[in-house]
């Protein structure tokens, strides 16, 4: 890379790249219905054949190609991650090539058998996801043979491995896990770990979403509040996309992801490459860059560099802030602006700091 090269990339809102998701594979053990509903991906559906996935020397590449250009953390996730065959040598290889970050999101079935690998392989730290305590709830939103206690019992070996303190996931859908929001609580406080309440997205063309499915920030906070009393933690990143929250008694910390009621789009550092190797620079992006043809039509590293600055200096995405306003040609569904009504959303929003990464 040139000397020019290796100063980092600002998109035209001079947002910086920061973050890069990679899916490793389009396949997956649960059926979530917010996201592989089994109606569109049951046994015919045709996965990315093997050939056409990235492989680890090519997803190492433009790693190291961005991380000249300000990439600091590697998520890796799916489909299920643990699922891509040796996805702890990609973590080696990673670790070995870069000085990153490199987390991943994980439904967590598959730990005890993957855990202390992934340790070994230098994996920083995990995410998982777990949408429901109850197993008919449970059942209900992942459509799989699996309960809450295989994830459970993820979390545990994961723990043994050497991850001390773990993310736990929970998309919060109207009418089928609401009531699920407590019992998370309770049960995960006092454990080290974290809990992050993520408000159900429009992700995909498959999952049916309506806005009177979206459990809001607000009423996730108020139903917390019935119980726990809590105080706002303060921001450590622009970027960063949970609003946290810790209980009085300080027994647990408690994220709110709120990109349908308060979209972050002006503070959003990431980008995500697919396991065939197109790159978006937003989660609801149309655009994509082939990189994979690139890399295998033998472009030079300065070459493929060129290119992704190219994309990222175009990126103006705000595809969430356009859909809560109404306005832009992006919005796949109008929806108004959404009332905050939570004392604790009050405060935070009142702070000035935080106006431009909520949207306004």
């Amino acid at each position: 890379m040139t000397t020019a090269e290796t100063t980092a990339w600002l998109d035209r809102f001079g947002r910086r790249l920061g973050e890069l998701r990679v899916s490793v594979t389009d396949r997956c053990n649960f059926r979530c219905r917010y996201c592989m509903p089994k109606e569109y991906f049951g046994h015919n559906h045709e996965f990315v054949p093997r050939d056409q996935i990235l492989n680890f020397e090519e997803i190492v590449r433009v790693v190291g190609v961005l991380q000249a250009a300000g990439l600091s953390k590697v998520r890796i996730t799916g489909g299920e991650p643990l699922l891509r065959h040796q996805v702890s040598h990609l973590i080696s290889m990673l670790k070995g090539a870069a000085n990153l970050e490199i987390a991943m999101t994980t439904n967590g079935v598959l730990l005890p058998k993957h855990a202390l690998g992934l340790r070994a392989a230098g994996l920083d730290r995990l995410t998982v996801s777990l949408d429901a305590l109850d197993g008919a709830s449970f059942r209900r939103i992942t459509d799989s043979p699996f309960s809450p206690s295989d994830v459970l019992s993820g979390i545990s070996a994961a723990q043994q491995a050497g991850f001390e303190s773990i993310k736990v996931n929970c998309v919060v859908q109207r009418g089928l896990n609401e009531n699920q929001i407590l019992p998370l609580v309770e049960y995960f406080r006092n454990t080290g770990h974290s809990l992050r309440f993520i408000e159900y997205m429009d992700t995909g063309q498959t999952n049916g979403w309506s806005l009177a499915d979206v459990v809001t920030a607000s009423e996730i906070l108020k139903e917390i509040e019935t119980r726990y009393p809590l105080e706002p933690v303060a921001r450590t990143s622009e970027s960063q996309t949970a609003q946290e929250y810790r209980l009085i008694d300080g027994s647990i910390v408690i994220g709110i992801v709120a990109s349908v009621s308060h979209p972050f789009c002006r503070g959003c550092t990431r980008a995500r490459l697919t396991s065939k190797g197109e790159l978006y620079t937003c989660l609801f992006g149309q655009n994509r860059l082939d990189i994979r043809a690139l890399i295998r039509s033998g472009c030079s590293n300065e070459q493929l560099g060129s290119q992704l600055r190219r994309v990222w200096s175009a990126r103006d995405d705000r595809y969430s802030e356009t859909r809560t306003s109404g306005s832009g040609s992006s919005a796949r569904q109008s929806a108004p602006q959404l009332i905050i009504a939570s004392r604790l959303h009050r405060k935070i929003l009142t702070q000035p700091q935080e106006m431009s990464y909520l949207g306004g």
